[in-house]
């Protein structure tokens, strides 16, 4: 008997673990005969999928639904209204890229003959494009976009930027910011600099924009703090220091030549941060 004990006797302690296990075993299968999963039948998600809209876009990309569909003209639309629309951003790209190649599109079904814009979304699309012409029945383009003047985007507001093509109200905000960021622009290709302006929307805008330089706000190195060297976006944090040490040394610099020749900042960065400082 004491053989038998030796290998199948428990101890107190280890009678007590073995009720506390059977006892969370008891429980655990008790909860799922009191909480039963819900069953989810094979029709009631395939009525969900067949009644969901089916884009075909990639991961990440959002379209409107039907309800938010609303009438434009493919010949002008902007990016950001082709957004709305539910078109994806290469969908829109495309769309302003085929136009710059000097596509038009003549009746609504036209839409269908842009190559990246799936079949499916052109055909829910189609009823609400309406293509403006003109009295032979060519197509006409919007007044406004004909007559309208060179614009001067360091001195014009959201409001006269949204009147360009491509450019809609976040477009135009996010110009008027980056303008008040930078201290204005410079040179028109800055533009390009703006998150979320496509090549494509510049290409169509470079010739309708001008620069006045007189509006740059410029900073003068030779007295200006680290914050205000700093706030030109073309400066890195270590070029600002190198560039303020340089000065309590040489107690006054006489120009950006100045600056290239002594490795404190590049050629390439000399050209972009030159229209904003200045050396008196």
């Amino acid at each position: 008997m004491e053989p038998f004990r030796s290998w199948f006797g428990f101890s107190r302690r280890e009678r007590r673990s073995s009720f506390i296990l059977l006892l969370l075993v008891a429980m655990i299968i008790s909860v799922r005969y009191i909480f039963p999963g819900r069953n989810i039948k094979i029709e009631d998600v395939t009525e969900d999928i067949s009644g969901s809209e089916v884009s075909g876009l990639p991961y990440g990309e959002k379209t409107s639904s039907p309800a938010g569909l609303f009438e434009f003209d493919p010949n002008t639309v902007s990016y950001d209204t082709m957004i709305k629309l539910g078109f994806a951003s290469k969908e829109a790209n495309t769309l302003i890229s085929y136009r710059n190649k000097g596509g038009k599109f003549r009746r609504p079904a036209d839409l269908k003959k842009v190559y990246g814009i799936e079949e499916g979304k052109a055909g829910k699309l189609i009823p609400f494009v309406k293509v403006a012409t003109d009295t032979a029945g060519k197509v006409s383009y919007n007044s406004d976009q004909k007559r309208l003047p060179l614009l001067d985007i360091n001195s014009c507001d959201s409001a006269t930027l949204v009147r360009l093509p491509g450019i809609g109200p976040v477009l135009s905000a996010r110009i008027i910011k980056y303008r008040q960021l930078l201290g204005g622009f410079a040179r028109a290709d800055q533009i390009k600099e703006v998150y979320g302006l496509p090549e494509e929307t510049y290409d169509l805008i470079k010739g309708r924009i001008f620069i006045d330089t007189l509006a740059i706000t410029r900073v003068d190195v030779n007295s200006a703090e680290y914050k205000e060297l700093a706030h030109i976006p073309y400066f890195e944090r270590y070029e600002v220091t190198a560039i303020l040490r340089y000065r309590e040394l040489k107690g006054r610099i006489t120009g950006i030549n100045d600056l290239v020749e002594n490795k404190l900042i590049t050629n390439e960065k000399a050209a972009k941060a030159g229209p904003y400082i200045r050396f008196e």
